[in-house]
């Protein structure tokens, strides 16, 4: 591989993971306000009440009893939830907050449903629930409020007058008021927060999208799709599949590199090799390597349709780059690159060793094993423009592709002599009736297949193969006379 899948993957994740800390341990202007605070704010608010209540006449002396109990829960509620063995319970909140129900509870049974200091009791209690629990809580609170108060009024009885004067009405009023836009201020703040930094995860997330999707170009897609998706491991390990295994090198690459310049070689060469990789993607290769002005492509892993499906999408493949090659050619031509650069190609089909290779901190997914050398061996031995095939190959792929003998070759490795076969074409393109046709002469070349063209595209062809006959007639007529 061009790049090791355990240095993408930790690359990839590691941004992640820098993005997702960043956001989080950037630092929030205001807090969400701690339930200690919120609960001092409330109680406070409630003495002041109580003690202005006592001094107006509308409560009774004892209340101010009450105001110690005010002053004092909110520290003893602190400590409970967070020094005793309840700190770790996963609704301490929860609980404590429907405490705090109870006791609002028994506040307006104390003071005999007095209107306005029950109903500010019971606003902050009810406006604390939705905000920490939401309609659930919201609905206990409700529960546990009120029992409480109907107990409390069973055992005192209700006030004379549920009317306040107005001194306690407003301090009731007012400090209701002033702990709800407190508590309100800090949950917008809050909210305000987590969105500024759901937008800051929003944003590395897509780059570290972005960056993965061109990290992804020093892996097939295959193996990419694999790692990503959980699939598979980025660990050292192999596993023995049956595989076709192809190599394919340009014949005279290594003259022509002596005439071009670097630049335009390159050019020509990652040409080359992007039209031959989209071929490979589209019979789903796998594409191990390219070295040199060779490619190392193999069928059978990740995903396999059956080593016999494998073969002939291996063999098919190949008969694809040899057409696509002539395409390649007539561009060349016309860019003054005159060399009549060939493809060879071999193929063999057989039990390999496939997985990641290499160190913990470097590693390759490859494939390693004998029938490795035979296809490399036969890509050396084959003609240009020559498909060469081993015996188990043809097997697989003899009803649907017509190939040739070629006899046994030797190779280490195998204890006897190998049979190969040349691949000639499909069977259905045999014949009259072929989809796919060429001729090729100095100054003419034809790469026709006639299944790829469209029904617009088929009467630009016919008018423009009508006009170059009809020329060709008349240039031939003009010779004769």
């Amino acid at each position: 591989m061009m790049s090791a899948p355990a240095d993408l993957r930790n690359a990839s994740n590691s941004l992640v993971k820098s993005a997702t800390s960043e956001a989080q341990n950037r630092p929030i202007a205001i807090p969400p306000m701690p339930d200690y605070s919120g609960r001092v704010l409330a109680y406070t608010a409630t003495a002041i009440v109580i003690v202005i209540g006592v001094w107006q006449g509308v409560f009774q002396t004892w209340h101010l009893w009450l105001v110690g109990g005010a002053l004092l829960w909110p520290h003893l509620a602190h400590l409970i939830s967070r020094h005793t063995f309840l700190k770790d319970s996963p609704r301490i909140r929860q609980r404590m907050l429907t405490i705090d129900c109870v006791i609002g509870g028994g506040f307006v049974g104390c003071i005999g449903l007095v209107a306005i200091p029950s109903a500010m009791a019971v606003l902050m209690m009810m406006f604390s629930a939705l905000i920490i629990g939401g309609i659930r809580q919201w609905l206990i609170g409700c529960v546990f409020m009120t029992a409480s108060a109907l107990a409390f009024l069973a055992v005192l009885g209700p006030a004379e007058s549920f009317q306040s004067p107005l001194i306690t009405s407003m301090f009731a009023i007012v400090t209701t008021g002033f702990y709800i836009c407190v508590t309100a201020f800090y949950s917008h703040q809050q909210a305000r927060a987590l969105m500024l930094a759901k937008t800051q995860i929003q944003n590395q997330r897509e780059q570290s999208i972005a960056l993965s999707h061109k990290l992804s170009k020093y892996l097939s897609p295959q193996v990419w799709q694999s790692i990503f998706t959980g699939e598979r491991d980025v660990r050292l390990e192999t596993q023995r599949k049956k595989l076709a295994v192809f190599f394919s090198d340009i014949k005279g690459f290594t003259e022509l590199s002596e005439e071009m310049e670097p630049e335009a070689l390159t050019e020509l060469l990652n040409h080359y090799f992007n039209g031959m990789s989209e071929v490979a993607l589209k019979y789903g290769g796998t594409i191990d390597k390219f070295v040199g002005d060779s490619i190392m492509i193999f069928f059978g892993d990740p995903t396999s349709r059956g080593p016999r499906e494998d073969a002939f999408a291996c063999v098919s493949m190949a008969l694809d780059m040899r057409n696509h090659m002539k395409i390649l050619r007539q561009k060349w031509r016309s860019q003054g690159i005159k060399s009549p650069l060939e493809i060879r190609m071999g193929i063999s089909t057989g039990y390999t060793t496939v997985g990641n290779f290499g160190a913990e901190n470097r590693m390759d997914y490859t494939i390693i094993g004998k029938e490795v050398n035979l296809a490399s061996r036969l890509e050396s031995l084959a003609e240009p423009g020559e498909i060469l095939v081993s015996y188990e190959t043809f097997s697989l792929i003899k009803d649907r592709i017509m190939c040739r003998d070629k006899g046994e070759i030797t190779v280490k490795g195998f204890g006897r002599p190998v049979p190969i076969y040349e691949v000639v074409d499909f069977r259905r393109d045999m014949g009259p009736n072929r989809s796919f046709m060429e001729h090729e002469h100095s100054g003419f070349a034809m790469y026709l297949d006639s299944e790829k063209i469209t029904s617009k595209e088929r009467q630009s062809i016919l008018i423009a193969l009508e006009t170059a006959a009809d020329r060709l007639r008349h240039e031939a007529d003009s010779t004769q006379n």
